[in-house]
């Protein structure tokens, strides 16, 4: 639910100025002075609107001009050529719509707020200070993760010990944290607990191809699983996570040296969150039902994973030829919460895809060039969070998902390792930021797996709006939220 102090306005009309031709064209540019300058160092840094001297007509505020300007091509490396221009409605092509409506705060007139002033190349700001603060140190992140890795462990061995529905239970690391673009602090970490299962038959539950009705076909070997089918033999994705909760609540008690406690449960979250006592900071670890199926993936996913120009096409054989992974996951579509919908996850082919991103095999390697990929990720995620942290209530909707999912499709947009240069961070950051504030304009972000799945639907609408509108306001005043360290 939107926050107290602030209604979606759903009255608003979202028409679009009509694009200039030939002269006109000029004219219009230069009513719109702002611009992406570069640097005395090369990095483009953005200069912020002056104030639109159009006036209102039929008593309605006049609409400021467009606020961000097409980025530059950005700077090549080893002879490569800059990043291309996009096709369509690529976001390198033209400024998200809320720059040109004007970035408000909420109950303030538009015709009431002054434009933004320009930034100094001096003022700009400097991202590779922001991104030295989220760099995880070493030390504090080898005792959490040796923590976490203890507790996980015990814990496996202790279910496994049990029997039954959960004896072939496996461990995957997943996440921000395994994937090496974990922000901030080691604080949270996610693990996913796998059950393998020979086959199952997928029964979609609705149009986004990503959640299913589960099944198994004719006499399954994993009989111990039956007992969770429900009333229409349909495998209960609610029954299990609670199995699972219970046995995880009576061995924590057991695990020596470690102070672990099992946090509330959540609706419709598909993790049993753990609570490990490690001052002076606490540790959260989501551990996530998985299920392990060896078979193909549905076909809502193959015309996902476009990554031949980025990855190559070896590469995208080979994944699709990895298990299908589900998690107990709840569609926020379900008016009704059954607890049996169980949603395809790709969080190992995620993890491997940030791990090997390069288009050159060694990317990133000690002997390879660097780029700025996961500097770009990191820079994207701590925005959102920081922004979230402001206003909890209206971003609640909100998921670090859709930075990442937004982050692949820039990567697939912008292939080569020539487009990510690290001398271009400000301009790849810039670029990947204005092609997410693009997925929100349109309300549109497909999944990266199962492009019909829609992440942004009309029921996030009022968050997307609200997003895109604290982030244009932020551009526009040179990300004032970064310099607060609180």
């Amino acid at each position: 639910m939107d926050g107290a102090g602030g209604r979606t306005e759903r009255g608003r009309r979202r028409t679009r100025p009509a694009t200039p031709r030939g002269r006109g064209a000029a004219r219009a540019v230069a009513r719109s002075p702002s611009q992406v300058c570069s640097s005395p160092g090369g990095a483009a840094t953005l200069q912020a609107p002056q104030k639109d001297g159009a006036t209102a007509q039929r008593s309605r505020p006049a609409r400021p001009a467009s606020t961000v300007r097409s980025l530059p091509a950005g700077p090549a490396t080893n002879g490569g050529r800059a990043p291309p221009a996009s096709r369509g409605r690529a976001p390198s092509t033209r400024a998200p719509a809320a720059q040109r409506r004007a970035a408000v705060p909420d109950g303030a007139a538009a015709a009431a707020v002054a434009a933004p002033r320009s930034l100094s190349a001096a003022g700009a700001l400097r991202l590779r200070q922001v991104l030295s603060r989220l760099t995880l140190g070493r030390q504090d992140v080898s005792e959490a993760s040796g923590l976490v890795n203890r507790v996980i462990l015990k814990l496996t061995e202790a279910i496994r010990s049990q029997g039954g529905s959960f004896s072939s239970i496996e461990q995957l690391g997943a996440g921000s944290y395994y994937e090496h673009v974990k922000i901030s602090e080691p604080n949270e970490f996610d693990i996913m607990l796998v059950v393998p299962i020979e086959r199952l038959q997928l029964e979609a539950s609705d149009d986004t191809g990503a959640f299913y009705y589960l099944k198994f076909k004719r006499s399954p070997k994993e009989k111990s699983l039956t007992k969770f089918l429900d009333e229409d033999e349909k495998l209960s994705a609610s029954k299990m996570l609670d199995a699972l909760r219970e046995i995880i609540k009576r061995e924590v008690r057991n695990i020596p040296d470690a102070d672990v406690t099992v946090k509330r449960k959540k609706p419709g979250s598909p993790a049993i969150t753990l609570l490990i006592r490690n001052p002076p900071a606490d540790i959260s670890v989501d551990v996530i039902l998985t299920l392990k199926v060896k078979q193909s993936w549905p076909s809502s996913t193959e015309e996902g994973l476009k990554i031949e120009q980025w990855l190559g096409r070896k590469v995208r054989r080979d994944y699709r030829l990895e298990p299908l992974y589900l998690v107990a996951k709840q569609n926020k579509k379900e008016k009704v919460q059954r607890g049996n919908y169980w949603r395809l996850s790709f969080s190992h082919i995620e993890k491997a895809m940030m791990n090997n991103h390069g288009n050159t095999k060694t990317c990133c390697e000690s002997d390879g060039v660097k780029c700025c990929r996961k500097a770009c990720l990191k820079l994207l995620k701590e925005l959102l969070e920081k922004l979230k942290l402001k206003y909890p209530e209206r971003l609640e909707k909100i998921c670090s998902y859709y930075v990442k999912t937004a982050f692949f499709h820039s990567c697939v947009m912008w292939p080569k390792d020539t487009h990510w240069p690290v001398g271009g961070l400000e301009h790849c950051f810039q670029r990947s930021l204005k092609h997410f504030l693009d997925c929100l304009e349109r309300s549109h972000l497909p999944h990266f797996f199962v492009p019909q799945y829609n992440l942004l639907g009309p029921e996030d609408k009022g968050s997307s709006e609200f997003l895109l509108r604290q982030i244009n306001l932020e551009w526009n005043n040179g990300f004032p939220i970064f310099q607060d360290t609180s």
